[in-house]
């Protein structure tokens, strides 16, 4: 489990990264940077990258947050522990990940209310096709869209 071809994100992908795009040309927010967290394979660290994160975004002073994933099944592991660290500090977050029909989140929490599934497999699985699942325009849009609607709420 984790990162395959389809979810893995590709060079090109990374260069024209349609969520930078989206939200980058928004009038109504302002970019603040990007956050960039690997995936341990020790859970102390597990927990550590999620905390740390949550932590930095707090002192950003960030209104809102989209915090992107590239792989599934056990690195959605540290991806839920991030929710739940940034969501405990009030920050509105939504999620942009694969999930399909096969990946469902091996473990959940109620940060993880507004997630962007960006399978695009007919049969909801991870494929063999290099970046098959990858956030395109669409799901930047929605994520976007979610974000404004749980900031706008706050």
């Amino acid at each position: 489990m984790g990162i395959g071809p389809s979810t893995k994100e590709t060079s090109l992908h990374h260069f024209r990264d349609p969520l930078l795009d989206i939200v980058g040309q928004d009038t109504d927010v302002d970019l603040l940077g990007v956050v960039v967290v690997g995936t341990p394979q020790d859970n102390k660290y597990k927990n550590l990258v999620g905390q740390r994160t949550a932590v930095w975004l707090e002192s950003m002073r960030a209104d809102g947050v989209i915090l992107s994933a590239d792989g599934w099944g056990n690195s959605h592991v540290d991806y839920a522990n991030t929710c739940e660290e940034i969501g405990k500090r009030g920050i509105p977050l939504v999620g942009v990940t694969f999930n399909g029909t096969q990946a469902k989140f091996v473990v959940t929490n109620d940060y993880m209310d507004t997630i962007v599934d960006i399978n695009k497999s007919k049969e909801g699985i991870e494929t063999e096709v290099v970046g098959e699942n990858n956030t395109n325009e669409t799901d930047a849009r929605k994520a976007l869209a979610f974000l404004k609607l749980k900031m706008r709420k706050k």
